[in-house]
């Protein structure tokens, strides 16, 4: 398989099986065999083609005049791609991307489609880039359209963000995020990458090296989810609650103060990879639970603190989940559900942290504010990050931090 044929059946089994775009591309590439360079560029064409398809839809419907719903899957997904590859990648010309659509097409056998693939790719290429730079930006609705999100998201963040900080965040979110990784050993990484002065431990590189991972030196989690495990405020011969834990990023790294970690999951398939990464860390205290978080053991209580890593719509971490605008939804009954279970189990006294990967506030302060917790003023503590409304909390923006989008309070029991 090409670099393009792997991004061609991800993007088929995003859109016609329903499957996340990560998994679908680890298989493929996997089978694929491919080397560095031509993974690399399979996964920028995925992954564009995914997070792009509304604004592609757009300008096939546009120019190829006919309904994108009504398309054989293998057409619409080699039209999908090849109108990327037209629209957002420098240095492709316009008859590749046209000849190696049609040629998906007639490897999917669809040799009487072959004629109107090329007629459309002909059409896309003469004038996809005068459509889009046609497209207005002036209303939620216009900005979803020329930005690819669905209308309620560009809604959201224009009521919450105001027009310019939802044209910002639209804009960053279609962009790759940086990539961080959490120091484990300082010293076999020191020479490397771009330190965050706000988190000795975030590191910043271009790549991150296989070796690292394998050897336990670094870990990969941007700047935002680890600001959240830094706020628990972990302390030496603590015993904390992770619920929600997989894949292990905030429970390792509480691990590293606490003496206990009781890491939670309610997924088998993801509690046996939380299970690989504490070993792989060589963490001996984490406990890694598999139970439903709002459904936990009766001896699962009095801890020092817990952390509530709660599910969420993931608005702030749209640009590293290429799906996930296309299948979010805010979930706060659940969020407030948890955060019942956290004053449950912790101790009088005791603290329990709030946060998620979203910028969205019915799912932020609205479920702490339901909570009835105390907060305390994690904004003092964290000036840079400090919500613009609302100062004890925690919030991280993506075009403003240059990470995921976070929301962190942390409260009084």
């Amino acid at each position: 398989m090409t670099a393009r044929q792997v991004a061609f059946e991800v993007v088929w089994r995003v859109f016609e099986d329903g499957a996340y775009a990560d998994r679908a591309f680890r298989g493929a590439a996997a089978k694929a065999g491919l080397d560095e360079r031509d993974r690399s560029f399979a996964m920028q064409l995925a992954y564009g083609t995914v997070q792009r398809a509304r604004t592609l839809d757009h300008a096939i419907e546009t120019l190829g005049k006919r309904p994108v719903r009504k398309l054989d899957p293998p057409v619409r997904a080699a039209l999908r791609l090849g109108a990327y590859q037209l629209a957002f990648t420098g240095g492709i010309p316009s008859h590749a991307a046209a000849n190696e659509s049609v040629e998906l097409v007639r490897r999917a056998g669809l040799e009487r489609a072959v004629p109107f693939t090329n007629a459309v790719m002909r059409r896309l290429a003469a004038g996809i880039h005068d459509l889009l730079a046609g497209l207005g930006y002036s209303t939620p609705e216009e900005a979803g359209l020329a930005h690819s999100y669905p209308d309620w998201i560009a809604e959201t963040f224009w009521r919450e963000h105001g027009r310019e900080g939802a044209l910002a965040l639209l804009k960053s979110q279609n962009e790759p995020p940086p990539t961080v990784v959490r120091v484990l050993d300082a010293g076999a990484v020191a020479e490397e990458g771009e330190r965050e002065p706000e988190l000795p431990a975030a590191l910043r590189l271009d790549r991150i090296p296989d070796e690292w991972i394998e050897r336990g030196w670094a870990w990969p989690q941007s700047k935002g989810s680890q600001l959240a495990g830094v706020a628990v405020g972990a302390r030496k011969g603590e015993r904390i609650l992770d619920l929600c834990a997989a894949p292990g990023g905030k429970a390792t790294q509480l691990a590293e103060l606490a003496a206990e970690v009781v890491a939670v999951e309610k997924h088998p398939g993801r509690a046996r990879e939380l299970e690989e990464n504490v070993a792989r860390l060589g963490l001996s205290n984490v406990r890694v639970v598999n139970a439903d978080a709002l459904e936990l053991p009766a001896d699962l209580r009095g801890f020092d603190r817990v952390l509530v890593d709660a599910p969420c719509s993931g608005l702030g971490v749209l640009a590293s989940r290429p799906d996930l605008r296309w299948r979010a939804e805010p979930l706060p009954d659940l969020q407030q559900r948890l955060l019942q279970v956290a004053s449950e189990r912790v101790r009088p006294g005791g603290s329990v942290t709030y946060a998620v990967c979203t910028i969205h506030r019915a799912e932020n302060e609205d479920v702490v504010d339901a909570s009835g917790l105390e907060p305390d003023d994690l904004g003092a503590e964290w000036p840079g990050f400090r919500h613009p409304t609302r100062p004890k909390f925690l919030l991280t923006l993506p075009h403003v931090h240059r990470t995921s989008g976070f929301f962190v309070a942390r409260m009084r029991a």
